[in-house]
């Protein structure tokens, strides 16, 4: 299937967060992971809040809009790719965010977790050189039609990436609250 058109800057799929106080998340989204607001999708809505900023972050636009009064809370949960992860999470830090998940390997890339100020969880990756780009080694060719058991072991990296996740998602609430 071909990969549909997007006007330029934009991706496939593009994320909107909706949230409290989207004017510091924009701020957070530029200053943690370089972003770059796009001023002229700046919109604001009759009543004087955000409902339309625009990040550009890479290749992906990220949207962003003020909660209305009565709109329920919705955190997202966002995965994004860094160059330095350990210079990525000082940032986040130092602008309010929590470490959920302290940055693990996972199967040879790194990643960790952290919570922004508004209760979003950002999946931060450092991609290094993950098992599965790896080419197959000549003794490993006759198994490549085997499944691999390595993903079926409970290791303790993952059992820690596991359980911080479900520990961060039993605790998201309102900060607002």
């Amino acid at each position: 299937m071909p990969i549909p058109a997007a006007p330029e800057g934009y991706a496939t799929v593009n994320p909107f967060i909706i949230t409290r106080d989207a004017e510091e998340l924009m701020r957070f989204v530029v200053e943690v992971f370089g972003g770059s607001e796009r001023p002229e999708a700046r919109t604001v809505d009759d009543d004087g809040l955000l409902l339309q900023g625009e990040v550009v972050l890479g290749t992906t636009t990220v949207m962003l809009a003020e909660r209305k009064p009565g709109w329920p809370f919705t955190p997202s949960l966002l995965q994004v790719y860094v160059d330095d992860l350990e210079a990525t999470l000082e940032r986040a830090l130092s602008r309010g965010a929590r470490l959920v998940t302290r940055p693990t390997d996972f199967f040879g890339t790194t990643f960790a977790r952290v919570q922004d100020p508004s209760a979003n969880l950002w999946w931060v990756w450092q991609h290094g050189e993950a098992v599965w780009d790896r080419p197959a080694a000549p003794d490993e060719q006759d198994q490549q039609d085997q499944p691999d058991e390595s993903w079926d072991v409970a290791s303790p990296e993952l059992t820690y990436i596991h359980d911080t996740l479900l520990e961060a998602m039993s605790t998201l609430r309102d900060p607002a609250s």
